[in-house]
């Protein structure tokens, strides 16, 4: 397994309504692997099943974009800025238009008392290509509460 430069994506709303919550949009010569990723609600105290999927984007969802240090971190200091591309339809958080949807990569329904991590063995590990788009995504609407997400990529090259 290639060691590459490793950042985290995340950010904290409240939504309601099916859709992307994190997009990454690699650098157009570096693909990268989901090591992990996780969902928890703030303030809920009643059980609910709700689900989130990895859709391969065929066209970008619009976005806020990220910002290093608001949205992207490092998760080691000596590792460079990131090469993903950030703006409105690239590497971002909360969808305000959704684009196009193209494989589902993965899917997995959730209780919201015991929130969602995604961590795959290295063989399952997501991947996404030079120049590929990968958002994180309720399918349905979810129940309107104070949700945090974070998603830890690898790039493997620049």
């Amino acid at each position: 397994m290639p060691y590459g430069d490793v950042y985290n994506l995340r950010h904290s709303a409240s939504v309601s309504t099916a859709i992307t919550v994190l997009q990454i949009a690699t650098g157009t010569t570096c693909p990268a692997l989901i090591l992990s990723a996780g969902a928890s609600q703030r303030g809920s105290t009643i059980s609910a099943q709700e689900e989130l999927a990895f859709v391969r984007k065929t066209a970008a969802a619009t976005v806020t974009a990220a910002v290093i240090g608001t949205h992207l971190f490092k998760l080691r200091t000596g590792d460079p800025t990131p090469a993903l591309q950030l703006g409105a339809a690239l590497t971002g958080v909360i969808a305000t238009a959704e684009g196009t949807d193209g494989d589902v990569c993965f899917r997995s329904g959730f209780n919201v008392l015991n929130g969602w991590v995604y961590l795959p063995v290295p063989e399952e590990r997501l991947f996404i290509p030079a120049a590929g788009i990968l958002g994180l995504k309720y399918m349905t609407a979810p129940g309107g509460q104070n949700w945090d997400w974070n998603l830890s990529i690898m790039e493997l090259g620049s």
